[in-house]
């Protein structure tokens, strides 16, 4: 097929949270943006399914809270700890905030929700089957994208900016020879399906047992299970064959022994590989990186989807004014770089620290449970749940929807 050549102000690579809430905050603010996304809808399953306070609030800042609502979700209020006896570490219920719980949405319903609310907006393009293959440079600065779609064809879009919130394997970081640090990881995840029975809840209190580390999720007619194990396993794992992955679940989720069987071959378990790294720098002239492709984040408490929507909402803030006179510096884009990276630190600081002190001893076997000094400070100072409540559900330096993105 033929190479076309096109244009737009923003060019937005990746459709997931962060890529379709700067779009449509973009697009409000009355900037030319097209967002590509590789795949031909938003069914990922596997994806994660946290909406947390903060992006609740913003979804009602943005006249979207009461559709959002009406989707299917369960609500988690409480993060916990296996015992015996179970240990909250944090409790949503005691912040005085709009909505204190951590929704759990399929990621697809909340995507297709961001595509219906773009696609109202004039200025908003969405190009689903269009994967990002490279950039164009001119002079030492990024103006656009080469791409190609899933029918083979082939064309280019140039842009005074372009974004990246492709993920934690970002095309447009690597094409922008951005190289992220890379921080050690104890744990990779495996996910996959088992049958759930009728409204049975499941409890979102991570298991714990011998050296095993599960978490169950509940989906309307199923559980989605993520196993978290010593990273690099997943050869070993595959090789010792899908009986021997069914006597670990069964060790770890004893009142979902019966199930496992559901299971049929090692296919089914989709493996994670985890990262936690961080780019020392998050631009280069005329494109910019946010979400996991500045910062891929561990999948502990499930803060990277809401860091990254943070990050989109700071980033249209920040670069609607320069967007619209059509002219973005590298010093406009040092903002959102600086604006942000307090809080990034802050999260990965917290989540290494747990896979140092929670996660790896578990996994290594050493321990059951939550070290015992964090059992004593939790039983001795109620109030203490408060702060990583605060922390994970809202975050330091929470971004708001700016005045002309409100509905």
């Amino acid at each position: 097929m033929r190479a076309m050549t096109e244009r737009t102000t923003c060019l937005v690579a990746g459709g997931g949270p962060a890529g379709m809430i700067l779009g449509l905050l973009l697009a409000r603010a009355g900037v030319e943006v097209t967002v590509l996304e590789k795949h031909a809808d938003f069914l990922r399953d596997f994806r994660g399914d946290t909406v947390h306070p903060s992006t609740l609030r913003l979804l009602d800042e943005l006249g979207l809270g009461e559709k959002f609502r009406k989707l299917p979700q369960s609500r988690m209020d409480t993060v916990s700890l296996p015992g015996p006896p179970v240990l909250t570490i944090a409790d949503f219920r005691k912040l005085k905030i709009a909505h204190p719980y951590v929704a759990m949405v399929p990621q697809w319903d909340l995507l297709d929700m961001l595509a219906d609310a773009g696609q109202a907006e004039p200025h908003f393009h969405l190009r689903m089957n269009t994967e990002v293959t490279g950039l164009i440079q001119e002079s030492g600065r990024v103006t656009g994208v080469r791409y190609r779609t899933a029918e083979g064809g082939t064309g280019e879009i140039h842009a005074e900016l372009t974004i990246g919130c492709d993920g934690r394997w970002s095309s447009v970081r690597r094409a922008a020879g951005l190289e992220p640090r890379e921080f050690p990881v104890p744990i990779d995840a495996w996910w996959f399906r088992l049958p759930r029975e009728g409204n049975e809840n499941a409890t979102l209190v991570p298991e714990m047992r011998d050296g095993h580390f599960a978490v169950v999720i509940p989906r309307e007619d199923y559980f989605q299970i993520a196993y978290l194990a010593g990273k690099g396993l997943d050869a070993r794992l595959r090789a010792e064959g899908v009986e021997a992955f069914r006597d670990r679940l069964r060790t770890v989720l004893p009142q979902l022994a019966g199930r496992v069987t559901a299971i049929e071959s090692m296919d089914e378990v989709k493996h994670l590989d985890v990262r936690l790294n961080l780019l020392r720098r998050w631009h280069h002239d005329g494109v910019l990186c946010i979400g996991d492709a500045a910062h891929a984040m561990s999948p502990i408490a499930g803060v990277g989807i809401n860091l990254a929507v943070q990050d989109a909402v700071a980033a249209a803030r920040l670069l609607a004014t320069p967007l619209r006179r059509g002219r973005v510096t590298s010093r406009d884009l040092a903002r959102i770089h600086r604006r942000r990276l307090a809080p990034t630190l802050l999260v990965q600081g917290i989540q290494r620290m747990m896979h140092r002190v929670v996660i790896r001893p578990v996994i290594e076997g050493r321990r059951n449970g939550p070290p015992k000094p964090l059992v004593r400070l939790m039983n001795t100072i109620p109030a203490a749940c408060r702060v990583p409540a605060y922390l994970i559900g809202v975050g330091l330096l929470p971004e708001h929807a700016p005045p002309w993105a409100r509905r």
